[in-house]
């Protein structure tokens, strides 16, 4: 449990002190979240989740109320960051989205794992794309291409790990090209199409599309190997490095802790992703094996996209760093995973 709970407990510490640096009342309020995710996994200890595996209607149902709150969301949520992607109550606000990927997971592990003898025939291929595929375009009406992203490496990470042959593989891949040249022409907008050129020509335009990429890149390289102390960061304390504690949350605390705590937040990050790799290959039943799968897709997915963002190596899309970055929505779904993978190594 230690091994587990560890490197979660790290993180959370790490993105509190760096919340805490730019903003009291998000750190505020990232306390409240985080307690809140503390007893979604005392839930999931005194209740035996497993009782979903008997009742497939239940996860049927939980799919379609999150298509109804996906709807709800476009149709009249707030528009925030230029996106429809919220549902207000109150004061409070959540993104079904983020409901989305762990009610994917649990579909799919169901799914694929009684199909795992035929998941080759063209059927089930499509039926479990059709499952991603609905959620996917409401999510990209919103617009939210980094969720999308999320919940299509949901979705293929389960089809070639389910043993699809490489003929289907190579097949599926070819469609998705195409697919995304499709996408590049008519579905993107012109600002979605100038973050992609702007990871490949960093220096054109760093005052308008590249502006954030830029002074993330500029909070890291000023930082060194110590960093310049806390709340001494000059990027993110002046704030020249925009949505510091939700989109850049790793810049700006390597502005102040250095490199070597760029490092130490890395390895805890992989630290857990080996411990639910490690739950997921002593588990007993495939079921098991898949959702701690779709945990280490989920995480790893967001850990790279945002990363790799604040690095300028992946397009900035607005996804949130796991245990880390502030955000209520995102950081539930954390816990929600989290609670999963636990109730599984407590089974065994």
């Amino acid at each position: 449990m230690l091994a587990l709970f560890l490197p979660v407990a790290i993180l959370l510490a790490a993105g509190l002190i760096a919340i805490s640096a730019i903003s009291f009342n998000l750190f505020l309020l990232q306390l409240v979240w985080i307690m809140i995710g503390i007893l979604i996994i005392l839930l999931f200890i005194f209740v035996d989740w497993r009782f979903i595996l008997n009742y497939r209607w239940l996860i049927g149902g939980l799919y379609l109320l999150t298509i109804l709150l996906l709807l709800s969301a476009y149709l009249g949520g707030p528009v925030i960051r230029n996106t429809k992607s919220w549902i207000a109550f109150g004061p409070l606000r959540f993104q079904p989205v983020e409901l989305v990927k762990v009610v994917l997971i649990l579909l799919y592990a169901n799914y694929f794992s009684r199909r795992h003898l035929s998941v080759a025939r063209w059927k089930n291929i499509a039926a479990s794309f059709i499952f991603f595929v609905v959620p996917a375009l409401l999510v990209a009406l919103q617009p939210d291409l980094g969720s999308v992203l999320v919940l299509f490496g949901i979705w293929f990470s389960f089809l070639l790990l389910s043993g699809l042959p490489p003929r289907r593989v190579l097949a599926a891949l070819a469609a998705f090209a195409l697919a995304g040249l499709l996408l590049w022409i008519y579905g993107l907008k012109d600002y979605q199409r100038e973050r992609v050129i702007g990871v490949f020509y960093p220096e054109r335009s760093s005052l308008g599309i590249n502006y954030s990429a830029t002074q993330s890149k500029i909070a890291i390289g000023s930082a060194g190997f110590w960093g310049k102390g806390y709340r001494q960061g000059t990027q993110t304390q002046l704030g020249f490095l925009p949505e510091a504690a939700t989109d850049f949350p790793l810049a700006a605390f390597i502005e102040e802790w250095g490199t070597l705590g760029g490092l130490a937040i890395i390895g805890m990050f992989l630290f857990l992703v080996f411990q639910i790799l490690q739950i997921g290959s002593h588990a007993t039943k495939n079921f098991e094996k898949f959702v701690c799968l779709g945990g280490v897709v989920v995480l790893g997915l967001q850990f790279l996209l945002n990363a790799g963002s604040e690095l300028g190596l992946t397009p900035v899309i607005g996804v949130t760093l796991p245990f880390f970055s502030y955000g209520g929505s995102s950081l539930t779904t954390n816990f929600f995973i989290l609670s999963l993978v636990n109730a599984i190594r407590r089974q065994k």
